[in-house]
């Protein structure tokens, strides 16, 4: 059951005060302003009211950020034994805790989204994975093999370095905790860029980390274009790997950064087309919100949502009232408003594109008859179409956005193989009761994360991260994502001496 915050006008006035503040790239311990940088609009996207207007770092902002880091790491943050920086992270996850209704406030102001989704979602998600990492500083450790007779053999973890952290404009905060927590734990110093329509909670959690107590340089944030501040990061030679989360196209370029720079290590999560495949079996009753959360979840702008169900044809027509049903069930407009389910997306230049998805579909399609509680030029009610053509971009592309494609089967190996048949493979759900069937549909989709009859993308010890052009390099969550902010270093002793 969501919890419904409470909060006052007030506090929405604080929070866009404290918005209109941060307004620049954080290097070290404050804010680099200068009078001569380009300036972006960061718009609420609900009503279009301005939030601030931030200094835009360039390729000298991210060098100032990269000295940092690397003075950081020279400093006393690279001195500190893992007692003390799990003792840190906690801090910074208290921050975050204790700022919870600003937080929230911030991210929906930001981004659009539903205060009941980041109340209940998005900031305690990024406190827990904070805490869930300091811990791992404190347990995680290697296994040397046994001693061989002469011999010593030591495995060592070390820290990469200062490692550039490229954020998504979807789920701002919560990525950034998926990403800083590992980050810190293996003893890193961290630039970080967060996209350019939502810069506002990652600019405060810098603050809020230096109030913690981590020293200065150990995060640092340049908000920028991705052709410049993005590239500055890709190319720079004292950044010694990127965790990347986005677009394909963007990672690929990255990629190329690498090849043309210090060949740095780069982890990359990036877009979805994630298929449900519904069994004859299925309780549609008990899955029915799985499946519309999966669907509607942040409007549909989220990398692991449910874009395409295939669902036998026996199930026609129940789907169909069942869609129906829970999409009426979740209402659209402002995101202020505690009741709202699903609010604007994330920009003008967004919901055109997915506007444009929608009026290209060909087929029968069900709108959303959700009531709804304002309106907004960004606001896009939810619809499924029935009958999707595979090849149509309605099936094959990531629209991003609260659009549903469905596929009626008669045979379910060719179901498997429509779901399989795509360029990615981040995402992939099950919804069945024949546990033998779902566990050879599970074992066979070309997804690096499957759920059963439910949607979600595990907990925090759980990696996720996708196959094929959804990503590879490394995992968020787990103690597996330690691996792509750590080196591993061998150390084999002659213990005979003459």
């Amino acid at each position: 059951m969501l919890e419904v915050p409470h909060f006052s006008a007030a506090d929405v006035d604080a929070a866009r005060r404290r918005a209109g503040r941060l307004d620049a790239p954080w290097i070290g311990d404050a804010y680099r302003r200068s009078n001569r940088a380009a300036r972006r609009d960061t718009l609420s996207p609900y009503d279009g009211t301005l939030l601030n207007a931030v200094e835009l770092g360039d390729a000298a902002a991210v060098d100032a950020a990269v000295d940092a880091a690397a003075a950081a790491l020279r400093g006393p943050w690279g001195r500190l034994d893992p007692a003390g920086r799990a003792a840190l992270i906690r801090n910074l996850a208290q921050a975050l805790e204790t700022l919870r209704l600003e937080l929230a406030l911030l991210e929906t102001l930001d981004v659009g989204k539903p205060i009941l989704h980041a109340w209940n979602d998005d900031v305690p998600t990024a406190v827990g994975v904070l805490r869930w990492y300091a811990s791992l500083v404190e347990t995680a450790y290697d296994v040397a093999p046994s001693r061989r007779g002469g011999t010593l053999i030591q495995i060592a973890r070390e820290p990469r370095g200062v490692i550039g952290i490229v954020l998504p404009w979807n789920y701002p905060l919560t990525t950034l905790a998926l990403k800083l927590g590992p980050a810190l734990a293996a003893g890193n110093t961290v630039v970080c860029k967060p996209a350019e329509d939502t810069p506002l909670t990652t600019l405060r959690l810098a603050e809020l980390a230096i109030e913690a107590g981590l020293p200065a340089g150990v995060v640092n944030v340049v908000p920028g274009l991705g052709g410049v501040a993005g590239k500055a990061i890709g190319l720079h030679p004292g950044i010694a790997a990127i965790n990347f989360t986005g677009s394909t196209a963007t990672g690929r370029q990255f990629l190329r950064y690498s090849a043309d720079s210090n060949l740095k290590e780069v982890s990359l999560e990036c877009g979805g087309k994630n298929p449900a495949i519904i069994l004859d079996d299925a309780d549609l009753a008990r899955s029915g919100d799985e499946i519309a959360t999966g669907f509607l979840m942040n409007s549909g702008q989220l990398c692991s949502s449910i874009s395409r169900i295939l669902a036998p044809r026996s199930l026609e027509s129940p789907l169909r009232a069942l869609l129906a049903e829970k999409m009426a069930a979740w209402p659209v407009g402002d995101p202020l408003d505690p009741r709202t389910r699903i609010g604007p997306l994330v920009s003008d230049a967004h919901a055109a594109k997915v506007t444009r998805a929608i009026a290209a579909a060909a087929g029968d399609g069900l709108t959303s008859a959700a009531a709804s509680t304002g309106s907004s030029p960004r606001l896009v009610r939810p619809v499924a179409f029935f009958d999707a053509a595979t090849e149509s971009g309605l099936w094959r592309d990531e629209i991003f956005g609260p659009v549903l494609a469905v596929r009626f089967y008669d045979d379910l190996e060719e179901a498997l193989a429509s779901a399989n048949d795509t360029e990615y493979g981040l995402s992939a759900y099950v919804f069945g009761e024949d546990a033998r069937r779902v566990t050879s549909l599970a074992e066979r989709l070309d997804a690096g994360f499957v759920a059963v009859n439910a949607f979600c993308e595990g907990d925090l010890t759980t990696p996720f991260g996708g196959f094929k052009t959804s990503g590879f390099g490394g995992k968020d969550k787990g103690i597996h994502s330690l691996d792509q902010y750590a080196r591993t270093k061998s150390i084999w002793w002659n213990a005979v001496h003459p």
